[in-house]
């Protein structure tokens, strides 16, 4: 039995370059880049020196801060370089990756068997604890801290997001056995939701509260999913886990490996034959975008991740540790004359002023980065309001966090909220303000002063 979830406030993006619904290995990748950037907060101390070998599960560094949350190589080889920036600050561990893998053993776990302490110290020892985020402040969670609850969202509904019931499939052992060791994690339940018409493998699993979610985006975003079963409070802890993180999860459980495999979507307009990949975490963008149908000299913008939430990559670097996602969308660096002056057709928006994509609600559009205005002062129009489900007042709470008053932050739900919940009101707004900027620095004033 499962419970609905139907979201009414939100607006899909639909957007040319969905990826065709086949899988191949993308070229292999000579080196593997791990940026500690990539973990929010957490402040590395290296392991692995410059000119050492390790295998794939070899410890990298660990946080400063938690000596017991590591952070493990996604490969096996030679660290060649570790890049610093400012104050000796590390920025990169580059990694030549051998041409036959070897991995760390951690031994097969029995996860019935053990006991919560034994299942959370096997995570931690392992390195597969970064893939557990909390709520309040959406950084990696605190192994001392016990959650009411753990939440994983099984469907993707932002633009060109990656179909996990296809992502996931055959899949099903894995994340049985990550579920069953989360779930010991926690005094309260495990809640999944998937969406109302899929055929998901994580709809079969035991130990889960299933919920079959539907509406526009984003109803597939993890913090909606949240707020609509079990809103944070003051003094409360939520864990939450990536769908496909599960995998890499299960499988250190089941078989004693570290396997940092994924399954990347490929997609946007300027993809000439969007489709899925497997890769490593880490690789070389290079391998997945060139000879892929992308051309070198174009005009474009690579993202890692979705084209609201995820972050722009240069053609030399690499896939970030989270993303199942890889974007390339033509760069929005051309000027419009008058465009704010006459009608509109080729591009999305929730007004029906000047603008007509609401006439043809099942079109996909080919848009650039262009944010079609500038910056300014915050504007009261109710847009934002339109496309946010979260019972919570949007254009309070991001002012609340720019003139930085903790207990208004506080008072309007700011526990549960994390950047990529504001990404439709940051789409949607006629000032250009950057929502997700100011919800992070939000967040990050919270874990400075209260913590």
């Amino acid at each position: 039995m499962s419970n609905d979830i139907r979201i009414k406030k939100g607006l899909d993006i639909k957007l040319v370059g969905e990826a065709e619904k086949t899988v191949e290995q993308a070229v292999i990748s000579n080196y593997c880049t791990i940026r500690p950037e990539d973990f929010h907060g957490v402040i590395p101390k290296l392991v692995a020196k410059e000119g050492t070998t390790v295998k794939a599960g070899g410890v990298l560094f660990f946080d400063k801060s938690e000596e017991a949350i590591k952070f493990l190589s996604p490969v096996s080889g030679k660290i060649v370089e570790v890049v610093r920036g400012p104050k000796r600050r590390i920025d990169a561990i580059k990694i030549q990756a051998d041409k036959a893998q070897a991995f760390e053993d951690f031994g097969v776990f029995n996860v019935d068997a053990a006991k919560p302490e034994a299942v959370k110290a096997h995570l931690l020892a392992a390195g597969c604890w970064p893939f557990v985020k909390q709520r309040p402040y959406d950084v990696i969670a605190n192994p001392a801290s016990s959650p009411k609850a753990i939440f994983i969202s099984g469907y993707a509904s932002a633009p060109l997001a990656a179909d996990l019931d296809f992502t996931l499939k055959g899949k099903e052992a894995e994340l049985q056995a990550a579920v069953s060791a989360l779930g010991k994690l926690t005094e309260g339940k495990v809640h999944v939701s998937v969406g109302k018409n899929a055929n998901s493998p994580l709809a079969g699993l035991n130990g889960i509260t299933l919920h079959k979610v539907s509406g526009p985006h984003p109803s597939g975003n993890v913090g909606t999913l949240i707020n609509k079963v079990d809103p944070v409070n003051k003094g409360e802890v939520v864990w939450t886990v990536n769908a496909q993180d599960l995998v890499i999860i299960g499988e250190l459980l089941l078989t004693g490996k570290f396997n940092a495999e994924r399954i990347v979507a490929l997609v946007g307009s300027s993809v000439e034959k969007p489709r899925y990949f497997k890769t490593i975490a880490g690789s070389e963008i290079a391998t997945l975008i060139y000879d892929k149908g992308v051309s070198k000299g174009g005009n474009d913008r690579i993202i890692s991740g979705n084209v609201l939430t995820g972050k722009q990559i240069r053609p030399d670097g690499s896939l970030d540790f989270y993303s199942n996602v890889v974007s390339v969308i033509p760069e929005g660096d051309d000027y419009e004359l008058f465009g704010w002056n006459k009608p509109v057709f080729n591009k999305v928006s929730t007004s029906r002023a000047l603008t007509f994509s609401w006439l043809n609600p099942k079109k996909k559009y080919d848009l650039n980065t262009n944010t079609n205005g500038e910056h300014r002062a915050f504007v009261t129009t109710g847009t934002y309001e339109e496309v946010f489900p979260l019972d919570i007042f949007p254009m309070q709470i991001l002012k609340a966090c720019m003139y930085q008053d903790l207990d208004e932050m506080e008072a309007l739900g700011m526990y549960e909220v994390a950047p990529e919940d504001f990404a439709l009101t940051e789409f949607v707004c006629v000032s250009k303000q950057p929502h997700q900027k100011i919800i992070r620095e939000g967040l990050d004033l919270m874990i400075k002063e209260i913590g």
